[in-house]
């Protein structure tokens, strides 16, 4: 879980909005990448802050959690439950090379 410190300034929300991307699309498998980036990539202009920074504690969860959570497979935990991991279990935003 991330920490915010007090005395250290906040980052700049573009530079925010960066890190979270990177972090988004570089999970470790190419699965956890397309899921987590992909859902980042088509919901984050829409997100408040607050939606940015429970994003950002998602980031912080195991891969294995969060795709077993976007596929139904185990309940997120209740701190998580919202409006941001139902529509992570819609998973209608993963693009599919056809």
């Amino acid at each position: 879980m991330m920490v915010r410190l007090s005395y250290l300034a906040a980052m700049h929300p573009e530079a925010e909005l960066k890190r979270l991307a990177w972090r988004a699309h570089h999970r470790g498998t190419r699965e956890a990448d397309m899921l987590i980036g992909g859902f980042f990539d088509a919901h984050h202009a829409s997100w408040s802050a607050r939606d940015l920074e429970q994003f950002a504690q998602i980031l912080d969860e195991q891969d294995a959690d969060i795709l077993a959570w976007a596929t139904g497979t185990s309940a997120a935990p209740e701190r998580f439950e919202g409006p941001m991991i139902e529509a992570l279990r819609r998973v209608d935003y993963l693009r599919i090379a056809r």
